[in-house]
C-alpha cells in the first residue's frame, strides 16, 4: 500500500490505539488517535482526515453499538463525504448491515488480521480519493457551466414555435421528470437542457453533458460507470464515471439515438436500479440524477425497425420537447443575427455598425440546414472578415441559399429526385413552415420530417 492518507482512530482502549499506531505508521502519511469520542468534533474542525476508524462501543461492557452509530451520524453531519470504518469486538451481520446503511464504509472485527485491516484501509483511502475527485470534477463542471450560461444565458426568438418551447421548459424544469429533446442538429438541444437544469432544484449541483457518439463501445462502461484500478490495461487509478459525477445534479445524454442496442440495455439497467457498478468492482454505488436526453433521430420509427428499445424510450421521455428548425421560424433570424453580431464584434474588438439591408435579406432567405449553429458560424466569420463598418452580402459565406428555388424538372422521372424537388418547391411556397407544407403535401409533420431527413434537407 502506498504511503498516503491521514487517519483518525477513536477508541477508548489505549492498547488498541497503540497497536493501530504501530501497524499503520509505516503505511500512511499521518495517524492521529483519540480515546474519547467527545473529541471528534474538535479534531474534525481542525483537520481533514481521509479515513476515520471508529470504535462502536465506548462505555464499559456496552455491546449495542448505539454510541458508535451516534458518533457516525455526528461525523457525517460535519463531513458528509467522510469515510468511516467501524471497529468492534462484538460485530455481527445485523450491525454490519445497519452500519453500511447509516453511512459507514466498512466493518472491522477485533481482533483483526493485519493484512486484512491494511487491505480494508487501502480500499477506504481509495474511496475517499474518489469522493474528493468527484467533488473537484463537480466544482469544475459548475464553474464551466456558470461561464457558459453567462455567455448564452437566454434563448433568442419570439416566434410562436419558440414560445411553445419556453412554455414546456417552464412547466417541466422544476420537476425531476426525464426529458427527451428532439430536433435537428444545431437547433440548440443542449441549450434547452441547460435551461431545464438552471431552473430546477438541482441548479447548485453539476450539469454533466455526454456526447454518446464520442464514446467507443469498448470504453462505454468505463466512461459512464467508472472503473477500479487494474480493471483493464490502462486503468492506472480508480476513476468515477459520468453518472457518478453527475449524482445530485443533471446528466445530459446527447445523441442517444446513436447508441447500439447492447449499450441501450446497459443504460436501461442503470436507470431502473438507480445505481452504477464500476468496471472491476462488485459493490454498486447509488446515484441520484435528473436525466435529460436528446437526439435528432426518429426514435419511434427506430423502435418499429428494431433499432431502439421501447422500454428505454419509456424511461427517458416522460416529457418530450420538440425544437423547431430555423427554417420554421424565419422571424427569429434577425434577432439571432444581431445577437451573434454583438457577441463577436465585442469579442474581436471590431467597430462595426451592423448589417446592410441586402445582407439581412440574404440571411432571411437562406435555408439554414445547419440551423442556429450554422447561422452563428456564418456571423462570426463575417465579423472577422468584413473590411467595412457594415456587413454586406459578400461577407456572408453561406453554404446554401434557399434550395426551394430549384424548379421541378419533369424531364427527370427518377422518383426520389422528383419527390425531393416537390418538397423543396412546397417548402419555398410556405416559407419553410413545416405544418403548412405537410398539409399541402398530404403528409403528417413526422412523415415530412422523415423525408427531409432522407434527402438531407
Amino acid at each position: 500500500m502506498d504511503k498516503f492518507g491521514k487517519i483518525l482512530a477513536v477508541d477508548d482502549n489505549e492498547d488498541i490505539l497503540f497497536s493501530l499506531r504501530l501497524l499503520l505508521k509505516p503505511h500512511v502519511e499521518k495517524i492521529v488517535t483519540a480515546n474519547a469520542a467527545t473529541s471528534i468534533p474538535e479534531l474534525l474542525k481542525n483537520e481533514e482526515f481521509d479515513v476515520i476508524l471508529l470504535d462502536m462501543n465506548f462505555t464499559k461492557d456496552a455491546i449495542s453499538g448505539q454510541e458508535g452509530f451516534f458518533w457516525l451520524k455526528k461525523i457525517l453531519e460535519i463531513d458528509p463525504d467522510a469515510v468511516v470504518l467501524f471497529i468492534t469486538a462484538y460485530g455481527d451481520v445485523e450491525k454490519s448491515v445497519r452500519a453500511i446503511k447509516e453511512g459507514a464504509s466498512d466493518f472491522i472485527l477485533k481482533p483483526w488480521q493485519n493484512e486484512k485491516l491494511l487491505a480494508t484501509l487501502n480500499s477506504a483511502l481509495n474511496l475517499r480519493k474518489s469522493k474528493k475527485e468527484i467533488e473537484q470534477l463537480k466544482s469544475r463542471a459548475k464553474a464551466i457551466n456558470n461561464m457558459m450560461n453567462r455567455t448564452f444565458k437566454d434563448f433568442i426568438g419570439n416566434s410562436a414555435e419558440m414560445q411553445k418551447v419556453y412554455t414546456s421548459i417552464s412547466k417541466v424544469a422544476a420537476t425531476d421528470a426525464s426529458v427527451l429533446i428532439l430536433g435537428e442538429n444545431g437547433t440548440g438541444k443542449e441549450l434547452v437542457a441547460r435551461a431545464l437544469h438552471n431552473n430546477s432544484n438541482r441548479v447548485d449541483e453539476a450539469f454533466i453533458s455526454v456526447d454518446l457518439t464520442s464514446i467507443s463501445e469498448s470504453l462505454f462502461e468505463s466512461e459512464l460507470f467508472g472503473h477500479t484500478k487494474g480493471s483493464f490495461t490502462d486503468a492506472k487509478v480508480d476513476r468515477p464515471g459520468r453518472f457518478e459525477i453527475a449524482s445530485g445534479g443533471t446528466l445530459f445524454l446527447d445523441e442517444i439515438g446513436n447508441l447500439p442496442m447492447p449499450l441501450q440495455a446497459k443504460i436501461l439497467t442503470m436507470l431502473e436500479r438507480r445505481e452504477v457498478t464500476r468496471v472491476g468492482a462488485n459493490k454498486p454505488i447509488p446515484i441520484d440524477i435528473r436525466l435529460i436526453c436528446a437526439t435528432n433521430m426518429p426514435l419511434h420509427q427506430m423502435i418499429e425497425e428494431g433499432k431502439f428499445r421501447q422500454d428505454l424510450l419509456y424511461r427517458i421521455n416522460t416529457v418530450e420537447i420538440d425544437l423547431p428548425p430555423l427554417r420554421e421560424r424565419y422571424g427569429d433570424i434577425p434577432l439571432l443575427a444581431i445577437h451573434f453580431f454583438q457577441i463577436y464584434a465585442k469579442k474581436y474588438k471590431k467597430p462595426l455598425r451592423g448589417f446592410t439591408k441586402d445582407a439581412m435579406k440574404r440571411l432571411e432567405e437562406a435555408s439554414w440546414p445547419g440551423n442556429v449553429r450554422e447561422l452563428q458560424h456564418v456571423i462570426e466569420r463575417a465579423v472577422i472578415m468584413t473590411e467595412t463598418e457594415w456587413i454586406n452580402p459578400n461577407d456572408l459565406q453561406l453554404r446554401s441559399v434557399n434550395k426551394a428555388s430549384e424548379e421541378l424538372d419533369l424531364d427527370n422521372y427518377e422518383l426520389d429526385k422528383v419527390e425531393k424537388t416537390i418538397i423543396l418547391k412546397v417548402m419555398k411556397m410556405h416559407q419553410g413552415n413545416i405544418s403548412k407544407a405537410a398539409s399541402e403535401l398530404g403528409l403528417t409533420r413526422t412523415s415530412l420530417y422523415r423525408r427531409m431527413e432522407k434527402y438531407g434537407l
